[in-house]
């Protein structure tokens, strides 16, 4: 339990965390997903962000979330992003289970809960899929192409670029907590529980700084901008048709489609005949 308990929060560092960001964010350009049109993702993700939330049928939704699992698969997330993902959904059905039993309720409410999870857990994997699998400025000409706001569109693909910068920021700042602090020894199992809630600590009071310094950053970006012409080439519409001239629907893109949709179909089959037979 000792050695587990080691190699765990051993596992828990600050170089650790950015190396899963940064492979999230900058890691996946070679992957099945990342080759796709940005705008065939985008519509599919509002098939598969909005239709969900409309079904109420468990073998269609647990359908849909196969699907979009296998999606998130190809698109290889990081390990990091997927564990939250499940921290955040699973452990959120178990918390209202719990509170329903304690409030009276029964096994009859597996049902319900099941159907929360599988919309939550669809909607979730799709955004993942999309919003982490593609590459920030293709997302971004794909928003453009869809008549978003360039500025909109540029400050999704400017946050990703930031992140490596963030992320120095944010390691420089706990090294200066660090430098001055005392941490406790952790060479026993409480001590090292005690050295984890020290860590956690010493990252809320990072947050702050951290603010502060990347707000002045992305000042001086912004000025940058401003001084090469930035806002004046957002609303050329020649500046427009380069960036666009990249996107285009490919056989891949076509082979896609044509799975999601085969795929939608047979499960309305699926759920519409488990339907009848109950």
């Amino acid at each position: 339990m000792h050695k587990l308990t080691e190699n765990i929060l051993d596992k828990i560092s600050i170089d650790y965390l950015r190396n899963q960001v940064l492979k999230n964010a900058y890691g996946n350009d070679d992957t099945v997903i990342a080759k796709l049109d940005p705008r065939v993702l985008i519509i599919w993700y509002l098939f598969f962000g909005l239709v969900p939330w409309f079904v109420n049928n468990v073998v269609f939704l647990l359908c849909m979330f196969l699907f979009v699992t296998v999606t998130t698969k190809k698109a290889k997330i990081a390990p990091l992003v997927l564990f939250l993902f499940c921290l955040g959904v699973f452990s959120q059905t178990g918390y209202l289970f719990v509170a329903a039993l304690i409030f009276g309720g029964n096994t009859e409410t597996i049902v319900p809960l099941l159907i929360m999870t599988l919309k939550v857990a669809v909607v979730s994997l799709a955004s993942i899929t999309v919003f982490s699998g593609l590459d920030p400025d293709r997302l971004a000409n794909g928003l453009i192409w869809f008549g978003c706001p360039e500025q909109f569109s540029f400050s999704i693909s400017f946050a990703y670029r930031i992140l490596p910068v963030l992320m120095e920021e944010f390691q420089n700042i706990l090294l200066s907590y660090r430098l001055r602090g005392n941490p406790p020894e952790h060479e026993s199992f409480f001590g090292k529980i005690r050295y984890l809630f020290y860590q956690i600590r010493m990252i809320i009071q990072s947050f702050y700084p951290l603010m502060l310094n990347t707000a002045k950053r992305s000042r001086t970006t912004v000025e940058a901008l401003e001084l090469k012409g930035y806002r004046y080439s957002v609303q050329d519409p020649a500046v427009k048709r380069m960036k666009l001239a990249m996107l285009k629907v490919t056989q891949q893109d076509i082979v896609f489609i044509c799975l999601s949709v085969v795929w939608v179909a047979l499960s309305a089959v699926l759920s519409f005949g488990a339907a009848n037979f109950l």
